[in-house]
């Protein structure tokens, strides 16, 4: 995952693995409880399985197994948004970036605030039940903010990944802890910014660290108790160096030296596999059906200096496919091959149908690219079926970085930053949050320094040039880019779309956003008072629906902090 380079040096040092085994002695936290909570708040399996057809909840950050985004609301639409109106403002004690889709459970709404502090709200009032404290371990060590973006609710348990890699569960009705599992070892470069997902009893949940030369991984825990049940690594320890692609998933040339590189392989070895990077932002996307978990991978480690890492770099800047049971590989896809650039895979993987290469619809995952591209996969084998038209635009790809700096545009920031998509599967439109940062990038020699920042060179916004964002809706049956809405700062948040007709943004100047699904004009607007920069959900309680997201900023960005979580409706 990038960020900007003044942004991460400022990064806390140390982060890294261990493999507890299950649940450990609770060594932190406090909840205060503020009001008895009345409402049943367990959620069952068959909930979790119904949840993107269910107009009351939003159960999963992204809305369902599917991570569609596409809320089934429609009292809300685009012939009355622009009456939407403040429901009611609440106010977090945390003053930092916000990146939480909130939760809402039978009429409670969990949020999650930087530094790992859940509340848990009436969704109709904004009344508090209680706020929990995580605290923290004597070290941390992450990249782009302390953010945290949601939790999973599963039985009467809340699930959140913390800032000192640890999973912790808490009881849905009171926020007391119920159990804490070490995912790595902080010290070497891990932490956990994501939101786990519940599946059939198993809380699944990847790694940040690709800044600090971890060894990436998805795992699985068993909800009850925090036992450790799989574990998949996204760096294989053989077999890592891949094919030796020379194009990248659109077929253009990446440069490399492969003769260079092979030569290197064979003189220093493979042992690197280590420290090659790969976490894993963002929730991953289960098939129920064929019990399929699927995820992208970021970059490899160290990011611009590929001398120290020969070979493809499996399976970095990947969509994989491992099973839901076991853990066990069934496919993956590679858009980048000895990434240089920092372009890795972090929006996550959406399914959804699209037109197969033979015209009839099917199975597909969907990626929004880092490069600018969504990818259009065969579900089962991840061949890729199309790509889409350049949502931002594309100069000097795939040069070299070099010590004194080579622009290449994406910069290292996207395209598709870690924004999750939206897909409104009626109109087999996707819509994607994009951004525009010319960049160069630069390289220096670089030796693994022990679990602390390792760039191995630096990316840099280029001083004068004009950044933008860019909404762009795709036609992921024909890869068109059918329309796009062009903002005065780069997207950075997520989208969500709905049955109204609508898609629903934020700025990181404070403005959230609603736009015709069809379209793209602007319906309506709010300022918020603080960076928009998180995706946004909806629900219903009472017959009447509502839209929550949070303004908190971005570090990332260095867009304005706040702590506030507005929820709006008609009046």
């Amino acid at each position: 995952m990038t960020k900007q380079l003044q942004l991460l040096a400022l990064a806390l040092l140390a982060a890294g693995m261990a493999g507890g085994a299950g649940a450990q002695e609770i060594t932190g936290g406090a909840t205060t409880v503020s009001k008895e909570m009345k409402a049943d708040v367990r959620v069952t399996r068959e909930m979790l399985l119904n949840t993107e057809n269910d107009k009351k909840n939003y159960l999963q950050t992204n809305g369902g197994y599917s991570n569609l985004r596409y809320a089934p609301q429609n009292q809300i639409h685009s012939g009355n948004v622009g009456k939407l109106r403040p429901a009611f403002i609440f106010q977090t004690e945390i003053k930092e970036s916000m990146q939480v889709a909130p939760v809402v459970v039978n009429g409670v709404m969990y949020i999650t605030t930087s530094y790992n502090h859940v509340y848990a709200i009436d969704a109709a009032t904004g009344e508090q039940y209680w706020h929990y404290k995580h605290k923290m371990g004597p070290v941390t060590t992450y990249c782009c903010g302390p953010n945290n973006r949601g939790v999973a609710v599963f039985g009467d348990t809340v699930y959140m990944g913390t800032l000192d890699a640890k999973l912790i569960a808490l009881d849905a009705r009171t926020g007391k802890s119920v159990w804490e599992a070490e995912i790595a070892d902080p010290e070497l470069g891990y932490s956990e910014t994501m939101a786990p997902v519940v599946a059939d009893g198993k809380v699944l949940i990847g790694t940040n660290g690709g800044e600090y030369g971890i060894r990436g991984f998805v795992k699985a825990y068993d909800a009850r108790n925090g036992e450790l049940l799989w574990t998949f690594y996204t760096i294989p320890e053989t077999g890592h160096e891949g094919v030796w692609a020379v194009n990248d998933a659109v077929g253009r040339n990446m440069l490399r030296d492969i003769e260079k590189e092979k030569k290197t392989l064979a003189k220093e070895g493979g042992d690197f596999y280590k420290t090659l990077g790969g976490g894993v932002w963002m929730v991953p996307a289960v098939d129920m059906k064929s019990r399929t978990v699927y995820f992208v991978v970021g970059n490899p480690s160290p990011d611009l200096y590929g001398d120290k890492r020969p070979g493809d770099n499996l399976y970095t800047d990947s969509i994989v496919a491992v099973d839901l049971d076991t853990g066990a590989y069934k496919a993956h896809f590679q858009y980048i091959a000895h990434d240089v650039w920092d372009l890795d895979a972090v929006s996550p993987p959406i399914l959804t149908q699209a037109r197969g290469k033979d015209g009839k619809m099917q199975d597909v995952v969907i990626h929004g690219g880092k490069t600018g591209f969504v990818y259009v996969h065969d579900r089962k084998t991840l061949d890729l079926i199309r790509y889409s038209d350049p949502m931002v635009p594309q100069e000097n790809v795939w040069v070299l970085p070099t010590p004194d700096g080579a622009r290449m545009l994406p910069g290292a920031n996207g395209g598709v930053e870690w924004n999750p998509m939206a897909v409104n599967p009626k109109l087999g439109l996707a819509y994607a949050a994009n951004l525009h940062q010319p960049m160069t990038y630069h390289v220096e020699a670089a030796d693994y320094p022990g679990g602390k920042l390792w760039l191995g060179g630096a990316f840099k916004v280029i001083p004068g040039e004009k950044q933008w964002g860019r909404l762009a809706a795709v036609d992921i049956n024909t890869g068109k880019m059918v329309w796009n809405a062009d903002t005065e700062q780069p997207l950075m948040g997520g989208v969500l779309a709905t049955a109204g007709n609508l898609v629903f943004t934020g700025e990181g100047n404070g403005f959230f956003n609603a736009y015709d699904a069809k379209k793209g004009n602007k319906l309506w607007s709010f300022q918020c008072g603080a960076g928009v920069n998180a995706p946004a959900t909806s629900y219903m309680i009472n017959g009447k629906q509502y839209i929550a997201v949070a303004a908190g900023g971005n570090t990332q960005l260095d867009f304005k902090r706040g702590n506030t979580v507005l929820v709006f409706a008609l009046p």
